[in-house]
């Protein structure tokens, strides 16, 4: 079936009246649970949080989605409002740091393995040299550079609906990588990598051998 012309857009729902009225309300409970203080449950979900997803926006509108990762405790409650995120070495495309100086409003999800709920965080970002807080950051020798604070407006516990939905943690469900190509292989077709004398064969041994030894480099240019 084809979903081209105006298959789709005859079904459009463009008002947030017609959602409602699709849909209906939440119930007042899912809007009180909203804060804007770092109480003790978001203390001990960040501290045990080992992976997130920042949700950040250009000057034009542009959005981007970018994950951070490392052990936990990695995201740094400073104080009852604001958290920060250390940058760890990366492509250096900086489309969430560029992001913020531009446009400071950022949401983040933060995940912690094995449990289904997440955290959701929200408010306005800034980076940061302060030399103290980026020392407390040192991973395998690796001192990152700049952290990324966010002044937090609101947080929530969102419930594990979606986890269990897509199976997240059931080792069962975790796909055999064969089938799917190598991360160099796709960034070869993608980016049309022969303009750089390489082959796609090469791209792929550049990119494992980026895991295997760039994820916490103990030097750093």
């Amino acid at each position: 079936m084809s979903w081209k012309g105006t298959a789709l857009t005859d079904h459009a729902i463009t008002t947030i009246e017609e959602y409602r009225e699709l849909r209906g309300d939440a119930h007042q409970m899912n809007y009180d649970k909203s804060m804007d203080v770092l109480d003790d449950h978001i203390r001990n979900f960040l501290a045990m949080s080992t992976f997130l997803t920042v949700a950040s926006i250009d000057a034009d509108g542009r959005m981007d989605v970018s994950p951070k990762g490392d052990p936990p405790g990695f995201v740094r409650v400073i104080d009852d409002h604001t958290i920060a995120i250390p940058e760890r070495e990366g492509n250096r495309r900086a489309d969430t740091f560029t992001n913020v100086l531009q446009n400071p409003s950022v949401g983040l999800i933060c995940l912690v393995p094995g449990m289904d709920e997440t955290m959701r965080i929200s408010g306005k970002a800034s980076l940061t040299t302060d030399p103290e807080l980026l020392a407390s950051m040192e991973v395998k020798g690796h001192i990152p550079k700049l952290a990324m604070l966010v002044h937090v407006e609101e947080a929530f516990i969102h419930c594990g609906k979606a986890p269990k939905r897509g199976r997240l943690w059931d080792p069962e469900a975790q796909i055999d990588r064969s089938t799917y190509p190598k991360m160099g292989e796709i960034i070869f077709d993608h980016g049309e990598y022969e303009k750089y004398a390489l082959t796609r064969e090469r791209t792929a041994e550049l990119a494992q051998d980026d895991y295997d030894n760039n994820v916490y480099p103990t030097e750093v240019e």
